[in-house]
């Protein structure tokens, strides 16, 4: 492909920005998000007058609770924004198709920088009844009739994707040997990150011995292989590259996004249940970018369940198709000094769902330009002192 058909190289990230970050902050949600959303443009040295985009995922919905902390037209009012770009929804390429998108937009012209956020506020929201499934029908809401994909598990008692993806994970584990003791190091790796982020929710010390005391939550899954909700909000200005050669900071270059899904969009009748559709979309992305798996050096991956992130190093190419229990045995090769370095701030099981400084996502996946330094504090990543860092954010 030719390199100047690549919209997303006209996009650079040029500012992030965070909110206070907590189990339970009892904090009204829409200032959580604009917290983060002023940090995230006085970043980049911009003011609200500069932002003309704006877009978000999932948008503002009343349910599951919490799950959504404001929408874009929230943020609009709030900070009397003049936009000539928006976009907010839930049905995107993951999580991560709102930065997809705002990358699109700067690119073909429409807005000059986008302000993209994820806000959550489960922590509160839930207190402690119970965390809800992200479907209709978990948690203590009213009786519903259920329709869809909804008609199909609730008579089943499972309406929370702790349920669905364990069943990814069993079929996993069944074909190719993978063990408890393998994917264990995906939240051992993260809890010790963790230890070095001050807004982790977690950063006690946790054990092997720990890890298989905990209860089980839905076989495999026990409770730390599951994120931790939390209240908090994330920010990213995403500008025009020529327009973010004089901002405060060194832009990070965009090369490359991934957003296919050629599979049924199914959590139970997808063709391989051992994989999901960050198959289609790791492999997108390298088909946009002369980077190979190889050229990278660090990989901040969806953790929402421990196995997601296992699934995603073998959709990238970073092991082949059932060898991430081997790769990530022992930790080594995932650890900071590792071959590796995997969630180097927590990731979402022992940084919470809003600990990483882009929004994550489950079926979508960017490559930040091997030119561009990233900004990753030393003490959760040190690369050798010669080496230019090619990141992978999925």
């Amino acid at each position: 492909m030719d390199a100047s058909e690549i919209i997303e190289r006209r996009a650079c990230i040029t500012g992030i920005g965070q909110s206070e970050v907590g189990r339970r902050l009892s904090r009204d949600p829409l200032d959580l998000t604009l917290d983060a959303c002023l940090a995230a443009i006085e970043d980049a040295g911009l003011s609200v007058r500069d932002i003309d985009g704006l877009s978000t995922y999932p948008g503002g919905m009343a349910g599951p609770p919490g799950f959504s902390g404001a929408g874009a037209t929230d943020v609009h009012d709030a900070l009397r924004m003049e936009l000539a770009w928006s976009d907010s929804g839930l049905e995107t390429p993951g999580q991560l198709g709102a930065v997809m998108k705002a990358c699109l937009a700067v690119g073909a012209g429409l807005a000059n920088h986008v302000l993209c956020f994820r806000s959550v506020w489960e922590g509160s929201a839930q207190r402690d009844k119970g965390r809800a499934g992200v479907m209709p029908g978990g948690g203590e809401r009213p009786t519903m009739r259920a329709s869809g994909f909804s008609e199909w598990s609730l008579p089943f008692s499972a309406p929370s994707a702790a349920v669905w993806i364990a069943m990814f994970a069993r079929r996993h584990f069944h074909l190719y040997g993978t063990t408890r003791e393998q994917m264990a190091q995906i939240a051992l790796t993260a809890r010790r990150n963790a230890a070095h982020n001050p807004k982790a929710i977690y950063r006690e010390p946790l054990t092997l011995d720990d890890y298989f005391s905990a209860r089980m939550v839905s076989t495999p899954f026990c409770l730390y292989d599951c994120d931790a909700p939390c209240d908090g909000s994330t920010a990213l200005v995403i500008s025009r590259a020529e327009r973010a050669r004089d901002l405060r900071r060194t832009p990070i270059r965009v090369e490359a996004v991934g957003s296919a899904l050629r599979g049924r969009p199914s959590w139970d009748q997808f063709d391989d249940l051992s994989t999901m559709a960050n198959r289609d979309a790791g492999a997108h992305l390298w088909t946009r970018t002369d980077l190979r798996p190889s050229d990278v050096d660090l990989v901040e991956l969806y953790d929402g369940f421990a196995f997601l992130s296992m699934s995603w190093l073998e959709a990238l190419g970073f092991c082949g198709v059932g060898e991430s229990g081997p790769f990530i045995e022992g930790g080594g090769r995932i650890a900071p000094d590792g071959e590796l370095p995997l969630n180097t701030q927590g990731g979402q099981l022992s940084g919470g769902r809003p600990s990483c400084t882009r929004p994550a996502c489950s079926s979508g996946a960017r490559a930040a330009d091997a030119r561009s330094p990233c900004r990753i504090p030393r003490s959760l990543w040190p690369p050798p002192a010669a080496a230019t860092p090619a990141g992978a954010c999925c």
